[in-house]
Parts: structure tokens; C-alpha cells; sequence
């Protein structure tokens, strides 16, 4: 299974964004997780086929209506882990 682990900057943290990620996921038909970091980015792990990824990272490229996206740093890799959800990670 393939994952892409993601680093999302901008105006993510306080607009909706990890609920947004996770309504789009189960959408898509991405698994994994996505969590806030302290430095004011949002760190997720989409895991799943290549397209439905790509589609993912699409979607949040835009991103819920009060956010505002300025980069997102994308690294695909292979996985042994498999995810059973997409759940929001609060530490």
C-alpha cells in the first residue's frame, strides 16, 4: 500500500481544517490520520490507491471555506501499516 505523508501550511489550525480532512477522507477513500502541530502547520498520512491520494491532496489544497493553503510539502512512500480509518489526532 502506498501513504503520503503530508505537512500542510498556512491559515490551517482554528478553520475546520482536521474535520474537513477527515469528511473528504472517508469521501475519497483515504485512511489514515491528521493532526495540528505546535509550529501552526497540520501533519496528515494518506494512505490508500495513488489516485484516490492524489484526489485527497487535491481537496485539501483548497481546503474548508476559512482556511487559507500556502504550501503543502507531499512525500509518497510505501507502507506495511494499514490503517483501518481516518481519524483526527489531538496530540
Amino acid at each position: 500500500m502506498q501513504q503520503a505523508h503530508v505537512f500542510i501550511e498556512g491559515r490551517v489550525q482554528g478553520v475546520g481544517f482536521r474535520h474537513f480532512a477527515k469528511v473528504n477522507a472517508e469521501e475519497v477513500g483515504v485512511f489514515g490520520w491528521i493532526k495540528n502541530l505546535p509550529d501552526g502547520r497540520v501533519e496528515a498520512v494518506f494512505a490508500g490507491p495513488l489516485d484516490h491520494i492524489r484526489e485527497m491532496v487535491n481537496r485539501c489544497e483548497d481546503g474548508p471555506g476559512a482556511s487559507r493553503v500556502d504550501n503543502i510539502d507531499v512525500t509518497v512512500e510505501e507502507t506495511d501499516e494499514e490503517y483501518k480509518e481516518f481519524e483526527v489526532r489531538y496530540h
